[in-house]
């Protein structure tokens, strides 16, 4: 069987644990991995192509399948959109669908099991059983330390995608690949999780213990950089403290801890399922400040119930954090599948707040995609 890997700038992170999953456990297999429809057709059917989108993917997603279903391929999905609207995915053409997690039941594909959908939502694996990344091939990214999250917030995919439940890879196995990894000139460790300082812990509370465990293991094998609470790996505001910072501090190279606080309004942080608070915010940028760090913070504008009020005491915050020697990270809310604000319509930002978030990056104290993510917030809302 060949199975094809269709790569594109929003899933790398998705299709490189499956190919290392499928190189560690089936070698002989044949892989290729493309970029361009082009690319697919160069190699003729019979053969598999591999999908992994998101839901504002799905135009060109499905033009790429009408074509590929009329020569003749095999069409497997996964990823975000799959496995919030699997029926959805099948109906675009798609001969399978994983949704949640794929390592396991990529591997049953592989043998000849043939389920219109995979479910990896019932079933979840134990991510130390499969690589995060795949040396051999080269093709590396940062490593999945933690997959769920237990807090469900209403705008966000990752407790429907991951469980509710973290798992986290052991510091023996993430030691392990990371020193594959330098066997490759690879000396720089980033992480993906949802929550840096809740590794090692059942996802509600900061076990410095572990996080120092890690990190002190991974400069004990030689890596020579390693960034922590940085993108991938944002954190949570009421796991700041005092205690953890001055622990990453021994270790990591990250100038910037991204912290997110997502509304200024106590109201707003309510309806979006936080549980946090906006003094929460606040006290955690001064720990950061305090030791050393930069903090950049996540701001969400546009979701539906937010109003003038609540916008002007994120503004209050925004004004305040970068008093402090804060940056800001600006976002557009976007109705996501498979969340609780799915249907709960696209953002809509005043003139007045735009005006505002322009002014900040002017002055450089804020950046962001929320331009673009206000026509992707306006296009999933019309799936």
């Amino acid at each position: 069987m060949k199975i094809i890997f269709r790569f594109h700038k929003h899933n790398r992170y998705s299709l490189i644990p499956l190919i290392a999953a499928i190189h560690d456990k089936f070698p002989s297999i044949e892989m290729a991995f493309v970029g361009s429809l082009n690319e697919i057709m160069n190699i003729s059917p019979p053969a598999v192509v591999a999908y992994s989108f998101m839901s504002f993917d799905v135009d060109w997603v499905s033009q790429e399948v009408n074509i590929l279903k009329k020569k003749g391929y095999a069409l497997i999905a996964g990823g975000p959109h799959a496995t919030a609207k699997p029926e959805d995915v099948i109906r675009m053409g798609f001969d399978h669908v994983f949704k949640g997690d794929g390592e396991e039941n990529i591997l049953l594909f592989l043998k000849g099991e043939r389920s219109t959908v995979f479910d990896g939502l019932v079933k979840r694996i134990n991510i130390d059983e499969y690589p995060p990344f795949c040396s051999d091939l080269d093709l590396f990214m940062p490593i999945e330390i933690t997959r769920g999250c237990p807090f469900g917030c209403a705008y966000c995919e990752v407790s429907l995608i991951g469980g509710k439940k973290p798992r986290h890879r052991s510091v023996e196995s993430i030691v392990h690949h990371c020193k594959s990894g330098i066997n490759k000139s690879r000396y720089i460790a980033r992480f993906i999780t949802p929550n840096a300082f809740g590794y090692g812990s059942d996802g509600m509370k900061v076990n410095v213990e572990a996080i120092d465990n890690l990190l002190y293991n991974l400069k004990k094998v030689g890596m020579k950089e390693i960034y922590f609470g940085s993108f991938p790996s944002d954190v949570r505001p009421e796991f700041v403290t005092d205690e953890v910072l001055k622990t990453i501090k021994k270790y990591v190279n990250n100038r910037y801890i991204i912290l997110g606080a997502q509304s200024g309004s106590d109201r707003v942080l309510r309806l979006i399922k936080r549980f946090h608070t906006v003094e929460h915010v606040v006290r955690s940028a001064e720990i950061v400040l305090n030791n050393g760090f930069v903090p950049r913070v996540d701001i969400i504008f546009g979701f539906p119930f937010e109003n003038e009020d609540d916008l002007a005491k994120t503004f209050d915050l925004i004004k305040k954090l970068v008093k402090m020697g804060c940056k800001i990270h600006a976002h557009t809310f976007m109705p996501l599948p498979g969340t609780e604000l799915e249907s709960s319509g696209h953002a809509v930002l005043p003139e007045w707040v735009r005006r505002e978030l322009s002014r900040f990056a002017q002055e450089g104290n804020l950046d962001g995609y929320w331009e673009k993510q206000l026509f992707l917030s306006k296009y999933l809302s019309e799936l």
